[in-house]
């Protein structure tokens, strides 16, 4: 038996202990066939030794680290905390790492993301930028949410024309007559655009008057202030229906119709894009068109990690869902 105090346990040990051959123990752990009785073996001998393999030494062998680097805009917005909560479990479930990065939508810092983790060797990247003339290293595995870079750069998305489509749907169905369409975004175009062309293909189609208004986030919510007072008479707002391009955008607009005395779902009826919850819990903050997270994070790994990288697809298109929230009639 072995000493406690002595040196880590090593492969050889793990043989000895499970009465195999060395190379039986390297299969284990390389993830190669053996008989379902001596990878028994080896693997409760490892836990009784308290092996665990040496990732960083097999990466020499192999050339891979089995980490990925995630590239996210913020993590204070909820859902791409959520997102990248999600990639982080399907990756540990798979024996990789990951090395999370923010940029604080920096163009230039993007760029300085992807040189930092190509010169730490990872395996491949997921990424949500900002960038649109972003370099990417044609070596490096690398998937896009939300943005086309090109053909052999997948892109993951969920299906925001549907969203979209689906929020106008909603509101006709909770008998909104009148709609409007808020967004609060960027001029770099990418999948979520389609959010705003799916609810005005539905109102158009139905003859439904509707409005948009499209705000960069540097203008910040100066611009909405100024639309709805110029929309909001003694407490009433001239559109009954409105749809927003993010939970959070939805949050805000309607806390500054509350303070206009315009009564939220009562009198207008408000539906946003995302699915988050409040804290840690099943409430979310509004009616919603809710991405499906772990299905987008599964989806991204698949991919990057998929061996044959020649045949994969340039955007993958998931389906999103409605759940009421409280901002619409049906949320009680």
């Amino acid at each position: 038996m072995r000493n406690r105090t002595s040196a880590a346990p090593t492969m050889k040990d793990v043989a000895a202990e499970a009465g195999v051959a060395l190379g039986t123990v390297s299969k284990v752990f390389n993830d190669l066939p053996v008989r379902p009785e001596s990878r028994r073996k080896v693997l409760d001998a490892a836990r009784k030794l308290g092996y665990s393999v040496n990732s960083y030494a097999r990466g020499f062998k192999t050339n891979k680290t089995r980490t990925v680097a995630l590239i996210w805009p913020t993590l204070r917005n909820p859902f791409f905390a959520y997102l990248s909560d999600a990639m982080i479990g399907v990756l540990m479930r798979r024996e990789y790492r990951a090395i999370v990065t923010i940029t604080n939508y920096d163009k230039q810092a993007e760029q300085r993301c992807l040189d930092m983790v190509r010169q730490n060797k990872v395996d491949g990247i997921i990424a949500l930028t900002y960038n649109p003339d972003l370099e990417v290293d044609p070596a490096i595995p690398f998937v896009s949410i939300d943005r086309h870079f090109r053909a052999e750069v997948p892109c993951v998305s969920s299906d925001n024309f549907g969203g979209g489509q689906l929020a106008a749907r909603k509101l006709l169905e909770l008998g909104c007559r009148k709609l409007l369409f808020l967004r609060l975004g960027t001029d770099v175009a990418s999948e979520a655009d389609k959010r705003r062309a799916g609810f005005e293909a539905v109102c158009r189609e139905g003859g439904v008057p509707f409005e948009s208004l499209s705000v960069q986030n540097e203008e910040g919510f100066a611009p909405f202030d100024t639309f709805l007072d110029a929309h909001t008479h003694d407490g009433v707002f001239d559109y009954d229906g409105v749809f927003c391009n993010t939970d959070r955008l939805c949050y805000e607009i309607e806390k500054r119709l509350r303070a206009r005395e315009v009564r939220i779902p009562d009198d207008v009826q408000m539906i946003g894009f995302d699915g988050i919850y409040r804290f840690d819990s099943e409430d979310l903050h509004c009616s919603t068109i809710v991405q499906p997270v772990g299905q987008i994070a599964r989806t991204a790994v698949d991919l990057l990690l998929s061996p044959d990288r020649a045949s994969l697809p340039a955007l993958v298109c998931l389906p999103v869902s409605y759940r009421p929230g409280g901002t619409t009639k049906d949320g009680g």
